[in-house]
């Protein structure tokens, strides 16, 4: 019976030895790798290590990994960048996306669609950032940064979003300088009226802050002109989300002339300038008569991200997948749309160490597969465009870790 134990005792550690020895944590094989920032489109392994990417090569031998994911026949980029979501989820009552009900616990809706960095747009502002900082971003396993509201109490919706006197862009800068390593921006929001304030505001904080603005245009009757706030306000860099918007009742202008189906001239100068064109689909922020013609002239999004909450999540956004898989058949090719949910937005929030699966880099990866089927992606308005293919997460690997495996294709399974 001695002798037994002993045995078994030998054995346990011999087998920790291997598994200490072994060059990999996860080895990821045979699925094809689209990495935009490194020009890679072709079947490739990952190896991972000690929460970073150690080796990307045609042929890594399994037996170097104490974990092996088989995806053959998958797609393998890096983990997603939602550069426009609302989890600044909590318990106030008609507080619409600051510490409320509306707003989403990240962790429930990110990893099962690859995101593994998700920005709050503007649900806090430098009033109750600390609360958003304490109760979201420290309690969450999925990377959570901010676009500041210039709004001090954040989007607390109604007459709160409207006072101009709280938006105080020097003390918005200090907050957000004071947590750098939370903060990505600035944002505006929902502000109706003809008024640049809160726009100039934001802009304000933004330089001093050295930090880019995210723009949701409100709106005013009539509208206040797209091509003043692109080239009179905003800066290179800045962010103009619910770029493919038709609101009701002629608010706010659009960047496809409905009645030609042309892109306007000012939004291709904009974007020569340097405004960031963003998705930001939301619950009624995204319209096809906008967007398909947009596509087809070549006026693509630099990136896509998904106004996530409560309504649009039940609408016809439903995930940052399905998003991507819209794009993909109005005409977008693969890479685009993974480069638009990978490194471009890390480049525009200023976090290059994301968005790529480099050597040395966080090992932040989702594994998609793409379903074959019969598919509606349908808007807002009710039209429907039929597609034969959609985008599904198999796996996501946040800092090295799997966080969500949904057909068990990593072998051996939960291995801690």
């Amino acid at each position: 019976m001695k002798f037994k134990l002993i045995l078994i005792c030998l054995l346990s550690g011999l087998s920790s030895l291997v598994a200490d020895a072994q060059t990999y944590s996860i080895l990821i094989k045979g699925g094809t790798v689209i990495d935009p920032k490194n020009n890679i489109n072709q079947v490739m392994d990952v190896g991972i290590f000690e929460g970073k990417i150690k080796k990307v090569a045609k042929d890594i031998d399994p037996k170097e990994a104490r974990q092996v994911v088989d995806a053959k026949g998958m797609y393998v980029t890096p983990g997603l960048i939602d550069i426009h979501g609302h989890v600044f989820f909590g318990t106030e009552v008609n507080h619409y996306l600051s510490n409320s009900f509306t707003a989403l616990p990240p962790d429930g809706f990110t990893f099962r669609v690859g995101v593994t960095t998700i920005v709050d747009a503007g649900g806090a502002g430098w009033t109750n950032f600390d609360d958003f900082k304490n109760n979201v971003i420290f309690n969450s396993r999925t990377r959570v940064l901010s676009f500041m509201n210039i709004v001090g109490k954040g989007m607390s919706g109604g007459q709160m979003e409207q006072d101009t006197s709280d938006m105080d862009p020097a003390l918005a800068a200090a907050v957000a300088l004071r947590n750098k390593n939370d903060v990505v921006g600035f944002k505006v929001a929902h502000f109706m009226g003809p008024d640049w304030k809160p726009v100039d505001n934001a802009v304000k904080a933004g330089k001093l802050a050295n930090m880019p603005v995210m723009v949701d245009f409100g709106g005013s009757t009539p509208p206040l002109p797209l091509e003043d706030l692109f080239m009179k306000h905003l800066r290179a860099g800045d962010i103009f989300t619910h770029a493919y918007t038709l609101l009701e009742g002629n608010v706010r202008e659009t960047i496809v002339d409905e009645a030609t189906k042309k892109v306007k001239p000012f939004a291709i100068e904009a974007r020569k300038k340097g405004i960031i064109f963003d998705v930001g689909y939301g619950g009624a922020s995204f319209n096809y008569s906008q967007a398909i013609p947009a596509v087809k002239s070549g006026f693509l999004p630099n990136t896509i991200s998904t106004d996530l909450h409560t309504g649009s999540m039940n609408g016809s956004m439903k995930d940052m997948l399905s998003i991507m898989s819209k794009f993909y058949v109005m005409g977008m090719d693969l890479p685009s749309v993974i480069k638009a949910s990978t490194w471009e937005p890390a480049k525009v929030i200023h976090r290059e160490n994301l968005g790529h699966i480099s050597e040395g880099a966080i090992a932040d990866v989702a594994i998609f597969s793409m379903r074959k089927g019969n598919f509606g992606y349908y808007d807002k308005t009710g039209y429907k465009m039929e597609g034969k293919e959609k985008l599904e997460c198999e796996m996501t690997v946040m800092g090295g870790k799997i966080v969500y495996d949904l057909n068990g294709i990593a072998k051996p399974i939960y291995l801690k």
